[in-house]
């Protein structure tokens, strides 16, 4: 049985298979969109601020 999941960028079905060099994408368009919006900070991880050492009360 072949998994299919969703293509990140585009949500078309794709066949989780080696023979996608592309996967979890569609194809190396949706790769490289994925990536631009990593370069360009669209994404991000939360997290919350460091505590400060000093701040100890």
């Amino acid at each position: 049985m072949t998994t299919v999941v969703d293509c990140p960028t585009c949500g078309a079905k794709v066949e989780w298979t080696p023979a996608n060099r592309y996967r979890p994408f569609c194809s190396e368009r949706c790769k490289k969109i994925d990536l631009g919006a990593w370069a360009e900070e669209k994404y991000a991880i939360p997290a919350a601020p460091p505590k400060d050492p000093l701040d100890q009360e």
